[in-house]
C-alpha cells in the first residue's frame, strides 16, 4: 500500500477529503514521533510500540579482511508488533493439538 492510497482509503472510510486525510496522517506520525524522542516509547493503539533502544559498544569483524574493529554504541528505535496483529495474520500453530493427535497414533 503506497501513501497516496491510504490517504485515499482514508478519506473514503471518514468522508473527508484527501487533503484533510493527508494532514491526519502527518499530524498521527508527527505525535508518535515526538512521543518516542520524549519517553524513549510509543503506542501504537491496536498495531504495536516504537521503542527507542541503546546497543552498546561492541567488537566486530570487517569481512574483507577478518580485521577486528569497534562498533560504537548508538540509539535504534524498533518496532514491536502488538499480540493482537501478530495472530491476525500469522496464526499461532497448533502445537498441543498436534502433540495429542501424535500419542493418539
Amino acid at each position: 500500500m503506497t501513501q497516496s492510497s491510504l490517504i485515499k482509503d482514508l478519506a473514503a472510510a471518514s468522508g473527508v477529503s484527501n487533503k484533510v486525510a493527508k494532514e491526519m496522517i502527518t499530524t498521527f506520525v508527527d505525535m508518535i514521533l515526538k512521543e518516542t524522542k520524549k519517553n524513549g516509547q510509543a503506542v501504537v493503539p491496536g498495531l504495536g510500540k516504537l521503542v527507542r533502544v541503546e546497543r552498546k559498544a561492541r567488537t566486530g569483524r570487517n569481512p574483507a579482511t577478518g580485521a577486528a574493529i569497534k562498533i560504537p554504541a548508538k540509539k535504534v528505535v524498533k518496532f514491536r508488533i502488538a499480540k493482537a496483529v501478530k495472530d491476525a495474520i500469522v496464526p499461532p500453530k497448533a502445537a498441543a493439538a498436534t502433540k495429542t493427535a501424535a500419542k493418539k497414533k
